[in-house]
């Protein structure tokens, strides 16, 4: 279905520019914006409720819940039709984990296409090569050269054009290499066309993503994922000036969280007369997407019989 001729009363998709435009005020904004997690269309409906204003594909939840792990098992192709799921059941912009591009320049700019025509309003690529490596896992982390790297970012721009954002994600501090190393990084890929820098940490607390925020001194906003650095206050990264934070697998983690209890009490009890009351009614299924439409469109549209 051509999401031009979708109706608002679905609560779907916006037209795929004033979607970009919406990502891209959330990245260059003043103030702090949040990005949540989603990994399917369920999940972004989900988000949108909550009153998110925009939406991460993280790469990590879209391959936990087709089975696979983040370890580019799942195909660039999987991966486009999710996102265009999560655009058909929300209005909200959506920024996607494109991983290291699944490739070289060339396979970049593909993936990148496909998802500004599937309903994207940005991606994200980390400068690894492929197959790259879920950041938290094992200590192989290789970065990409600077200059191929920068040559996958500027086939993107060249590809999708200026409205569509293009987020340059750093590994230099998960790979183990210094604050220069990423700073050189982050100046490299501001020339080739970035719009925006994620600067990503896989310790505990936030020192050096704060101190990279204080050297680079706002030269692209920065977006940052503070998975595991959580206890960190908000306060910390608005007095540094960041642009963007990333809540980026709390949805699928929650689900695994919630369907497994689920599973083990019907599992135990051999009935679901205990679980009824503490998982959702299928009436706010029916809400979330939207079935009074549905009913109120056959109406319109089916014949009337007598």
């Amino acid at each position: 279905m051509n999401r031009m001729l979708q109706t608002k009363s679905m609560n779907i998709a916006l037209p795929p520019n004033q979607a970009r435009e919406t990502l891209r005020d959330l990245i260059v904004s003043k103030g702090l914006s949040y990005l949540m997690e989603a990994h399917d269309g369920l999940s972004a409906a989900i988000a949108r409720q909550a009153g998110f204003k925009g939406l991460w594909a993280s790469g990590l939840s879209i391959s936990s819940s087709l089975g696979y792990r983040d370890a580019n098992e799942a195909s660039w192709t999987q991966v486009v039709d999710v996102v265009e799921r999560m655009a058909d059941a929300s209005d909200l912009p959506i920024l996607v984990d494109g991983d290291s591009g699944f490739g070289n320049f060339n396979n970049a700019r593909l993936l990148a296409g496909k998802l500004q025509q599937r309903g994207a309003s940005g991606v994200c690529l980390e400068d690894k090569g492929f197959p790259k490596m879920n950041s938290f896992v094992g200590n192989r982390h290789p970065l990409a050269e600077i200059d191929e790297f920068s040559g996958r970012l500027k086939a993107v721009k060249d590809t999708t054009g200026p409205d569509f954002v293009l987020v340059a994600r750093i590994e230099a501090l998960i790979a183990g290499y210094g604050l220069d190393e990423a700073l050189h990084r982050a100046d490299a890929y501001a020339d080739a066309g970035a719009d925006a820098i994620l600067i990503h940490s896989r310790k505990s607390e936030a020192t050096e993503i704060l101190d990279f925020a204080r050297r680079w001194a706002g030269k692209l906003p920065i977006v940052i994922v503070p998975t595991k650095y959580y206890k960190t206050p908000v306060s910390a990264y608005r007095d540094a000036q960041i642009s963007t934070v990333i809540w980026a697998n709390h949805n699928m983690r929650a689900a695994i969280s919630a369907m497994r209890t689920t599973c083990d009490r019907i599992m135990a009890e051999e009935g679901i007369a205990g679980v009824e009351p503490e998982v959702a009614t299928l009436e706010e299924v029916f809400g979330l997407l939207h079935y009074d439409e549905l009913a109120a469109a056959e109406d319109r549209y089916l014949p009337k019989h007598a």
